[in-house]
């Protein structure tokens, strides 16, 4: 038998407890991906071909690197914070719920850091 009353055992608890953290960060990342995704697109349109050495060229220019993994990360991590809220709402089994999320992250990272190094490899050379 508990000496608390009924408001103070749910005081703290529910849906507002983590929930904003995760609301406002995707929030933020969104609004930082329509700026970045206007600039690659538009340079990417300026540029005079497509082929292997203009996109070298193009990323080896410093400001057109930085913005690309810079592009690349905030693209993984709204897209990580998505699809784990897919997971913490839909998966029920708490075992199941724990190896879809740690998977998950894993390959999240993997795919991002993968795709920096390719940017970085590009940009720099071999």
């Amino acid at each position: 038998m508990s000496l608390r009353s009924p408001l103070g055992r749910v005081l703290g608890l529910g849906s507002a407890k983590a929930g904003t953290d995760h609301w406002w960060a995707q929030r933020v990342s969104a609004v930082a991906l329509i700026p970045l995704s206007l600039w690659f697109v538009i340079s990417l349109l300026a540029l005079p071909a497509l082929d292997y050495s203009t996109v070298r060229a193009w990323l080896s220019f410093p400001l057109s690197g930085f913005l690309a993994v810079l592009l690349v990360a905030v693209l993984t991590y709204h897209s990580y914070l998505g699809t784990n809220e897919v997971i913490e709402d839909y998966v029920h089994a708490a075992g199941v719920k724990l190896f879809w999320l740690l998977l998950l992250r894993f390959l999240y990272v993997l795919v991002g850091g993968a795709s920096i190094f390719a940017i970085l490899r590009v940009a720099f050379g071999s």
